[in-house]
């Protein structure tokens, strides 16, 4: 028979996996990246310089050479985590620098009428942040965004590394015992595929939403 179909119950799980692990990664490195932002674009310096360090560093530095630190050097520190919320939280600081990345070009496209505008209006720095200027980056950076997110669910794979029971490490352990890697792997990379057009037909769907009309 074939072997995704025998082991679907399994693969349906650790497909859950995958995508909790996106879900919450993903929404924690937007929240994440908008607050780097923030502190790129502040007038203080040295919260300025430590936004830069932070991107440069995980940009800089491979995913999976995060994962393993934070997996086998975070317990002799005496930090101890379940597999699982390790990676998500590894996977959020990761990504979170390319969403600030992105927003900070978003930034940038922001009319300098509007901000002068606000502080003629009387608006602080943080408030016209909040109510002139990520509201507008936000909304021209959606699609961005969204490669950051499919980025983000394909570096999932990445966790079965570390002993995460996700989509990819299941369809390996399938294939251990099966040993028909084309149709298994086939398989995982339709699902990988699916979860990426869905991420992005949403965001598309998100950016007409919220297009500014200039």
């Amino acid at each position: 028979m074939n072997p995704l179909i025998e082991n679907a119950g399994a693969i349906a799980q650790a497909l859950g996996t995958t995508l909790m692990m996106a879900v919450i990664a993903g929404i924690g490195s937007i929240v994440l990246g908008v607050l780097v932002t923030v502190a790129r674009v502040s007038p203080i310096p040295i919260l300025r310089f430590a936004a830069f360090c932070y991107t440069q560093f995980f940009i800089n530095v491979p995913l999976l050479a995060l994962l393993l630190l934070a997996v086998f050097a975070l317990p002799d520190a005496g930090l101890l985590l379940p597999l699982t919320p390790t990676a998500i939280i590894v996977l959020t600081a990761y990504e979170s620098a390319y969403v600030a990345e992105a927003v900070r070009s978003g930034v940038n496209t922001v009319p300098p009428g509007q901000i002068e505008a606000a502080r003629a209006l009387g608006m602080t720095f943080g408030l016209s942040l909040r109510r002139v200027i990520v509201p507008q980056a936000l909304r021209s950076v959606v699609q961005p965004i969204g490669n950051v997110m499919i980025a983000l669910a394909m570096n999932t794979a990445l966790a079965a590394a570390v002993g995460v029971v996700e989509l990819t490490a299941e369809v390996n352990k399938i294939n251990l015992v099966a040993a028909q890697p084309i149709l298994i792997f086939s398989g995982a990379g339709l699902l990988y595929m699916a979860i990426a057009l869905v991420i992005g037909l949403a965001a598309g769907w998100v950016e007409r939403r919220v297009a500014i009309a200039r």
